[in-house]
């Protein structure tokens, strides 16, 4: 995989059924602290909900999936909205989705539904953004061979993320792009003796 569809920005969208609310949010995200601090902003902001039912896709070799059904009934919640993201083939993204019950049960089959179409709701919602697949990449050289390694930084137009350096010695982190991660970091290496 080369590139991904991933969200521009969050959104977001809402149903209801029977009287329970479902608040649909969908984020972009490239990490769990990214995951644990949305999910840790939509508690505060609504510590009432009976639910915050979520599921996500992001990273690569390994993928991290995830679906959390928190306390509904098994795969009534986490798998719908999960489902949801596969069906659309979208990456980097997370989902979730607070209920409030609104005093009617609504069968496993109809929580189902519910999960579904509110993410569906927030999904519909999001301007959807083609990226390259990236690879995180640290180095450190001795500070003489800083112009060779930016030249191939320039070279490649590689994203610099983090850059130290004093007399003695440099460190850097770079985002490469699959598409010539190899070839990069073979030149960087060279670059670097």
């Amino acid at each position: 995989m080369e590139k991904y569809i991933t969200l521009a920005q969050p959104s977001e969208g809402n149903y209801r059924e029977r009287g329970s609310k479902f608040l649909a949010f969908a984020y972009p995200v490239e990490n769990e602290t990214m995951v644990k601090t949305y999910l840790q902003q939509l508690k505060k902001k609504y510590p009432d909900a009976a639910h915050h039912c979520y599921a996500y896709i992001y990273g690569y070799d390994p993928i991290q999936i995830k679906a959390n059904d928190d306390g509904e009934p098994a795969h009534s919640a986490g798998t719908p909205i999960l489902n949801q993201l596969k069906a659309q083939q979208l990456h980097n993204v997370l989902v979730v989705v607070v209920r409030y019950f609104g005093g009617v049960k609504l069968g496993v089959s109809g929580l189902i539904q519910a999960y579904k179409t509110a993410t569906i709701e927030a999904l519909e919602a999001a301007t959807l953004l083609e990226k390259q697949v990236e690879h995180l990449f640290e180095m450190q050289f001795a500070y003489e061979k800083m112009n060779d390694i930016m030249k191939v930084v320039k070279q490649y137009q590689l994203t610099i993320l983090t850059q130290e350096s004093d007399i003695f010695a440099c460190k850097i982190a770079l985002k490469i792009p699959q598409k010539y991660y190899e070839e990069a970091v073979s030149l960087l290496s060279k670059a670097a003796l």
